[in-house]
């Protein structure tokens, strides 16, 4: 049993220049594990607060309060850990010690754990096999929370090497998609200033259908085929441009609305246009009956929860009740402990529903995040393509294949 027997914590700052909370967690007086909370810019309400009056610094004053009731908790037990949390805050949010507590504790504790046990994280987690790697889902243009003025409302562009036969080719394949948008959007747009979002998608001066087309033609400039070698993604976040007086998604940005029928029908359309192979968010939050529409029609796209679920077992449960996701994304700190992210993605298998680990907008450079990907069975890892903060867990994912131990890429078409 590795014995918690030291913490430090400090404030530092995430990949958007923003405050957050760091803990180093030490076992058996040797063993070091560092994690830091990242932090989202679409955010579903029902996710962990991270800081307690949207304040770090309380955050820290809490935990140094309480930090006592860790020492000589066994570090790889993440029961232990969530139900000493809980003894601080049992709130629903964690609006008394903050998410990003929870969330850096949790995986500085596991790190450190598997140091002790000489263990890879992912392993510590997951002690069943097989092990596959998650096929790495990466944003190529982007708009919406996360770029400025003049970029599209969808948020992201992804794209999805479906063809890659190992992590490498993978990761190759996304890095020459990404580039190749970039020389697109050149040769439309003399004057782009190569602007990125928060996540390294690039940053066009476009609406929403100019964007997809961009998309489309770097994948096939590539010389790959889409849907074979390469598929294309959408995360539409629409929570963030659903006018709830209005009953409509507002595309402000392209100067249009559309109401509930005419999204879902939008949504539709883009998915057989453009056979993608993943959607996220494409309806607002609370409308399940409309995300199980979507679902129904497109068996072969992935129409993933993020603001609808946020990591939350009850909500996974009412979204299987509903048919209304047939993918989940799996974000830790919108739950706030590990534990609780883990029993989620025991809900989302049991249910059929296909995960998909997820970074946030707001960074860091840990690499945790490759591991609970591959730990969880993800089918995908929605990492990022360039940027530190990305690239730290791309190539964890190589390092990964030293061990021996992961049988290939997931199997996107199973459950």
């Amino acid at each position: 049993m590795p014995s918690i027997t030291g913490l430090k914590s400090r404030i530092v700052f995430n990949s958007r220049g923003s405050k957050t909370i760091e803990l180093d967690v030490t076992t058996d007086k040797k063993f070091f594990g560092r994690s830091s909370a990242p932090s989202g810019a679409s955010v579903g309400r029902h996710e962990a607060q991270s800081f307690p009056g949207n304040c770090p610094e309380k955050a820290l004053e809490v935990f140094k309060a309480n930090e006592l009731r860790f020492i000589g908790l066994d570090a790889g037990n993440q029961k232990e850990i969530f139900d000493a949390l809980r003894s601080i805050d049992g709130t629903e949010t964690y609006s008394i010690v903050g998410g990003a507590v929870a969330y850096a504790l949790s995986l500085a504790s596991v790190e450190s754990a598997s140091k002790a046990l000489d263990t890879p994280m992912f392993m510590l987690l997951k002690q069943d096999k097989p092990y596959r790697y998650p096929f790495p889902l990466g944003n190529i243009l982007g708009g919406g929370a996360h770029a400025g003025p003049g970029t599209p409302d969808i948020q992201e562009i992804l794209a999805c090497p479906v063809g890659a036969r190992n992590i490498s080719e993978a990761l190759e394949m996304n890095f020459r998609v990404h580039k190749e948008v970039r020389s697109v959007i050149q040769a439309i747009d003399e004057d782009f200033t190569y602007g990125r979002g928060d996540e390294g998608g690039w940053a066009p001066n476009t609406d929403n259908d100019h964007a997809l087309e961009i998309a489309e033609l770097a994948v096939k400039n590539c010389g790959f085929k889409i849907g074979t070698d390469m598929s294309l993604g959408i995360d539409f976040a629409s929570s963030s441009f659903w006018d709830e007086k209005r009953r409509v998604y507002d595309y402000r940005r392209q100067g249009l609305t559309r109401d509930r029928d005419k999204q879902i029908e939008y949504v539709n359309q883009l998915i057989q246009k453009y056979n993608l192979i993943y959607v996220e968010d494409p309806v607002n939050e609370e409308d399940f009956e409309g995300m199980a529409l979507i679902t129904k029609d497109n068996k072969n796209c992935v129409i993933t929860g993020d603001d609808m679920l946020v990591t939350n077992t009850l909500r996974a449960k009412r979204a299987a009740q509903h048919k209304a996701c047939s993918g989940a994304i799996l974000k830790v700190n919108q739950a706030g402990s590990l534990y609780e992210a883990m029993n989620f993605a025991q809900e989302c298998t049991a249910s059929g529903i296909k995960l998909i680990t997820s970074h946030r907008s707001g960074e860091s450079i840990d690499s945790h995040l490759s591991h609970i990907g591959i730990a969880t069975g993800s089918k995908m890892l929605k990492a990022g393509i360039i940027g530190g903060e990305r690239v730290a867990k791309l190539n964890e994912l190589l390092r990964l294949t030293e061990y021996g131990l992961i049988d290939g890429m997931a199997e996107l078409s199973s459950n």
